[in-house]
Parts: C-alpha cells; structure tokens; sequence
C-alpha cells in the first residue's frame, strides 16, 4: 500500500472541508462568546407594545407592529412567532437614520419615514432566534425587530411576521440592547415590572425617558437607579413621574392599597 498517497489524499480532503466550513457554517446562529442578559424585552401582541427591563424592573416602552397574519411559526405563514428568543445577531451599527436594508445589507439609500408607496426595513435589525419548539423556525424565517418607514402604521398589527419600530426608537433600544439579550412575545397585556403583579400597563402607556447618552438612555440621572425600583404597592406610578419631572396627564394607573 502506498502510504505517502493516502497520507496525501486525507490532507486534500481536509484542507477541502476546511475552506468549505465558513460556508456551511453561514446559516447557522452565532453561538460562543459573552451573551448580556442585563436588559431584556417584552412583547405584548394585543397591546402592540414592547416593554423593556433592566435587571427585571421595566425601564420604557415602546409602541410596535405584529403581523397583520396573527401568531404562528409556521414557514411560510407571515405570522409573528410566540414564545421565549434571544438577541442572535445586530445588523447595522453605525448606519444612517433612514437607511435601507435589503437581504441585511444597507443598499446605499435612505429614505424618510412614511415615504410615500414604501414600506422597506430601516434604519437597524435585531435577527431573533427562537428558544423553544413553537419558534423553532423564528431564524430561518428571518424573524427581526427592525425599522420601518411605515412608521404611520406603528401601533396597529401591520407587518409580515417581524416586530416594527420605528426608527428613532430602534436605534435607541438597538443602541443599549447586546448579542444574546432575551425577548419574549406574549399573547396578553405587559406586566408593568413593579413588585405587584396584579398592576398591568395602561394600553397607551409611554414612558418619556430624558437621556444625555446612550448609556443613561433608561436610568434616572439624578441617582442613576431605574425608574421603576422605588414603586411599592402603596405608592403610585404618577408620584413617582410627577417627583421626577415628567408630564403625567396620560397616566392612569391608580394607587393600590
């Protein structure tokens, strides 16, 4: 037997499936290296709102899109996928507010929110990989909260399966969330993050948040705490705005005692 061919042979064929790993490889979900779990967020499907927490105390929300198609997982379905994700991967670091994205890659252009006759995805994308069997299929349905220039329609169920922001507010929570955050969307109301469970988010609740950088983006200044760590069940979320200085007409949630 000819050893030095063979010898040569297993060399061809590893340097071969060496080259060829990038490759198969490219479909599949970054894993290794540190995940920050420091700020996670909540999808609410019937509110169309995103709630976010730091350390499990509810920092801000936002208003969003779900599919116009209702929930599901199915491929093919256009529907937004239920259940427990994380933060896979971040695209867009450093682009423009406006920029466009096609197949994940900024195309050059920018566009204005609710530019007429255009509904592209902008300005940043977060690509979720879903944690359990009923959204197993969330990556390769390239399931993202992204912009969008429709931002008219933020607030009613108007996407094709993704979580639409708009763009200002993706770029904030793009800007504070990391690799491996966790997000959950959930059929039913937010929680509101307080000690009280039975406390849930008014249906147009906004948290105006003044923030001198992005790292300030969800804390009080004054003593560099969340918002939201000093409620109790007998102290009222409109006290605690109204001590800090931030406008509370829309308010409605009422003390409990």
């Amino acid at each position: 037997m000819n050893t030095n061919k063979y010898s040569w042979l297993s060399a061809t064929c590893y340097l071969v499936i060496a080259a060829c790993l990038p490759f198969l490889c490219s479909c599949t979900v970054k894993t290794g290296g540190f995940k920050d779990s420091s700020y996670s967020m909540e999808v609410s499907v019937p509110q169309q709102k995103m709630a976010v927490y730091n350390q499990g105390k509810m920092v801000k929300t936002y208003s969003v899109s779900t599919s116009k198609f209702g929930i599901g997982d199915q491929k093919g379905s256009y529907k937004t996928p239920l259940g427990k994700f994380e933060v896979a991967e971040k695209i867009g670091t450093g682009k423009p507010f406006g920029a466009v994205f096609k197949s994940r890659k900024w195309t050059g252009e920018v566009i204005k929110p609710n530019a007429p006759g255009r509904d592209p995805i902008v300005s940043r994308i977060l690509w979720l990989h879903g944690l359990e069997p009923k959204n197993k299929n969330a990556y390769s349905r390239c399931i993202y909260i992204h912009g969008t220039a429709a931002e008219k329609d933020i607030g009613k169920k108007s996407s094709y399966g993704c979580i639409r922001m708009k763009s200002r507010d993706i770029i904030e929570l793009y800007d504070n969330v990391a690799w491996g955050s966790p997000v959950e969307i959930v059929n039913r109301k937010l929680w509101s993050g307080i000690d009280n469970p039975e406390t849930q988010l008014n249906e147009d609740l906004t948290i105006p948040i003044a923030a001198q950088s992005p790292g300030d983006i969800f804390r009080n200044q004054d003593d560099n705490k969340p918002l939201w760590s000093e409620l109790t069940p007998d102290q009222a979320a409109r006290e605690i705005l109204d001590r800090e200085g931030f406008e509370v007409s829309y308010f409605t949630i009422e003390p409990i005692y």
